[in-house]
């Protein structure tokens, strides 16, 4: 079964776990809360990276890590997300996001060798404070499920694009011989220091 296919069960037992206070604003037909939980993980480059980044990792590790590390980041990110969307306050935020851009890229860039269990705890303790945001910019109007549903979607597409872009890049560098994995989890690295700083 493929990573995104364990990640999204996964991901939607958690939220039917949710008390019922948090999709207290479904309407019937209504797409408003999906696009914007859709389009919140992609609206900033911070969190872009770091999606991506966790796709580009699991690849790095192979095996179990390919689906474990994915599902591990959305399950602990939809938790994160409850916790924003109910106002319980979490310090940090913003510079545990830009954190996340330099260790996933310093992870990728030398090519850390984890156990896919620790990398599912790592990449796991960064998700709450994405999920974080999500549920805390939550617009008062829209569908909380919806909305949920919408960011889980959204991020498990781009882990997927992570992993596609590691498989791609290891193919690639083992033909010309450069470590090009390696060269973008560094150039990543340097763009998390960029949000942390400020100039980006």
């Amino acid at each position: 079964m493929s990573f995104i296919g364990r990640t999204l069960p996964l991901g939607g037992l958690l939220l039917l776990c949710l008390p019922n206070t948090v999709f207290a604003h479904i309407v019937a037909g209504d797409t408003h809360g999906f696009v914007h939980g859709f389009g919140h993980p992609i609206s900033g480059l911070d969190h872009i990276l770091a999606m991506v980044g966790v796709g580009l990792f699991a690849a790095r590790l192979g095996g179990r890590a390919l689906w474990l590390v994915p599902s591990a980041f959305v399950a602990m990110m939809t938790l994160g997300g409850a916790a924003g969307l109910y106002g319980i306050n979490l310090p940090w935020v913003e510079t545990a996001i830009a954190l996340s851009v330099v260790v996933l890229g310093l992870a990728v860039a030398f090519d850390l060798s984890l156990p896919a269990l620790a990398a599912a705890t790592l990449v796991g303790f960064f998700a709450i404070f994405h999920g974080h945001a999500h549920g805390a910019e939550m617009p008062a109007d829209v569908s909380g499920l919806l909305y949920a549903a919408g960011f889980m979607i959204a991020t498990a597409l781009l882990h997927a694009t992570g992993i596609a872009l590691g498989l791609g890049l290891d193919r690639l560098a083992r033909s010309i011989r450069l470590p090009l994995a390696q060269v973008g989890g560094g150039a990543m690295a340097l763009a998390g220091v960029g949000f942390l700083t400020g100039v980006l």
